[in-house]
């Protein structure tokens, strides 16, 4: 498969798992839909590991685990519970905030990723990088004040706080990737089945804190999505790594082109969810893509 079709594919697929997302929790409890889609992902790859226990050598290399110490097992819990944190703020502010406005602010978090960069590894932006954040922060600014039109005031709104905070922990999370792949040298099957594993033993407490009514909660109905959340983001993932894995993948283009999930999701929510003022949000959705584009190619050996 060439690299560009696998990069698309994992645009599409993870719009899907933003509508996924967004169906499962709207008028629904939360707790339930990410444990319940927690535990689709890590039965996969349970069955993955069970295959490679019985059968050593059926699976592809980009689906076989590593053995691990006790030291590596707690340093991806620790990657589990900042996705966990991460996971929880961002489907919560989608509960409750339009698609077509909460999916374009997630599409600025390589933005955030760049920052911490800065901030605790100490890079240094290009000019192309900081043309991108500018416009990326301006495309946000206009967005924002569309969004007020549907009484989203970003400012006084706790969901959107609650996706920003989400998007933090997603960056966080993301320079931890950096450190378990290149510093520690952790395959990247290994930290997709074990942090997907201990993301359910994470969830696990507050999944029946929730059926045991410990807070004033919201009832659960059980849909389609929830599985398909997992699913959809285990294909997105995969089609994803196997493009940075193509010797001829470049890896701003793959980064750059796999934000055209925003599109799917934003069309997605004005389709299927009846958002509104669909034409007034697709510049300043453009404004974003177009800037994470900039930032991305402006990386350095890029």
């Amino acid at each position: 498969m060439n690299w560009i079709v696998a990069t698309l594919l994992s645009a599409l697929f993870l719009g899907l798992y933003d509508l996924c997302t967004k169906h499962a929790v709207r008028e629904n409890a939360v707790l339930p839909v990410l444990f319940f889609s927690t535990l689709t992902g890590a039965s996969v790859w349970l069955g993955l590991l069970l295959a490679q226990a019985v059968h050593p050598g059926m699976l592809p290399a980009a689906l076989v685990t590593d053995p691990l110490t006790w030291k590596q097992h707690l340093q991806l819990l620790l990657k589990s519970t900042i996705v966990a944190v991460s996971w929880l703020g961002t489907f919560l502010a989608l509960k409750h905030l339009p698609l077509s406005l909460g999916a374009p602010v997630r599409a600025m978090s390589p933005a955030l990723t760049l920052f911490g960069a800065i901030l605790l590894l100490g890079e240094r932006p290009t000019w192309l990088e900081m043309v991108g954040i500018t416009t990326t922060l301006g495309s946000f600014v206009g967005l924002s004040l569309v969004g007020r039109r549907e009484g989203v005031h970003f400012r006084r709104n706790r969901w959107f706080w609650f996706l920003l905070g989400g998007m933090l922990f997603g960056a966080v999370s993301s320079l931890y990737d950096r450190y378990l792949l290149d510093t520690l040298r952790f395959s990247v099957p290994t930290v997709q089945c074990w942090f997907s594993i201990y993301l359910v033993l994470l969830f696990t407490p507050l999944a029946l804190a929730w059926k045991w009514r410990l807070w004033k909660r919201d009832l659960f109905h059980w849909r389609w999505s929830v599985p398909c959340i997992a699913l959809a983001l285990l294909v997105a993932d995969y089609a994803y790594f196997w493009a940075l894995g193509n010797p001829d993948g470049l890896v701003s283009l793959v980064m750059s082109l796999r934000r055209a999930s925003t599109l799917v999701a934003f069309g997605g929510g004005l389709l299927f969810f009846g958002e509104l003022n669909g034409w007034r949000k697709l510049p300043a959705v453009l404004g974003i893509l177009v800037g994470i584009a900039l930032t991305l190619c402006g990386r350095p050996g890029h």
